[in-house]
């Protein structure tokens, strides 16, 4: 199994922490929110890492590196050094990186959790669906919409702004999205968009047309992400309430 993280982000809400820190090198608890994440994905059984790079790019090369070495795995860069491409585009940059017989995961490196990630590929071969997304039931401006089924169905962008797959469903479901997926390796194959894209674009036209992509309720775990710095004092928190 492989995975791309995403640790291509400024940080601009961060600031001037992430002046000379790229966002997915902060520590959390010790550990650099890359590393976390990278560890619970190897105990999940990911053998193979993606790491995209944008935002002081040699930095996060030089600290794959030494993940790799570390931890007895490799670890590949997909730079953005130019331009970041949002999550979508940096998926199919590194799609060729990505590609194999079984499903991947995307994960943000921003995000700190502690979802059972044996559930979600359970649950994701079960369903034999396209792309599983990791979601729950929390305050959010913006938020993915899935039907009583637990399909994906829309996009709430904040402001009254909605984009749906087919058009409005009864009984949506408004569920804040937690920056983690598992993808079929088919999807790699169905990706048109081009330049800087968000994979939601991607999504929204791939279940328009019939596409099985779900709900994975995340509820029973924690999840904190990092993005500005009231987000890193809690996770901090968090993680040191933690046993070691």
């Amino acid at each position: 199994m492989k995975a791309l993280i995403l640790a291509a982000g400024v940080g601009a809400r961060l600031k001037p922490l992430t002046d000379g820190l790229p966002k997915a090198l902060i520590p959390v608890g010790g550990t650099p929110m890359l590393e976390r994440v990278l560890i619970r994905l190897k105990a999940a059984g990911v053998k193979s890492f993606v790491v995209n790079a944008h935002h002081h790019a040699p930095k996060v090369a030089d600290f794959c590196a030494a993940l790799s070495r570390r931890h007895g795995v490799p670890v590949s860069v997909s730079r953005e050094d130019d331009l970041l491409l949002d999550t979508g585009g940096a998926v199919k940059k590194a799609s060729a990186l990505l590609r194999g017989r079984g499903p991947f995961f995307v994960h943000n490196a921003d995000v700190l959790t502690d979802i059972d990630l044996r559930a979600l590929i359970e649950a994701h071969k079960e369903a034999g669906a396209l792309a599983t997304l990791s979601a729950r039931e929390r305050a959010s401006g913006r938020a993915y919409l899935f039907d009583a089924k637990g399909r994906f169905a829309g996009h709430d962008r904040g402001e009254g702004a909605v984009a749906w797959a087919k058009g409005p469903v009864p009984n949506v479901q408004r569920l804040g999205f937690d920056g983690v997926h598992l993808i079929s390796p088919e999807f790699l194959d169905k990706i048109t968009e081009s330049g800087v894209f968000s994979i939601t674009k991607t999504y929204l036209r791939l279940a328009g047309s019939g596409a099985d992509i779900r709900a994975f309720r995340s509820d029973p775990w924690a999840w904190h992400d990092i993005g500005t710095a009231e987000k890193l004092a809690a996770a901090q928190a968090w993680a040191a309430s933690r046993p070691a």
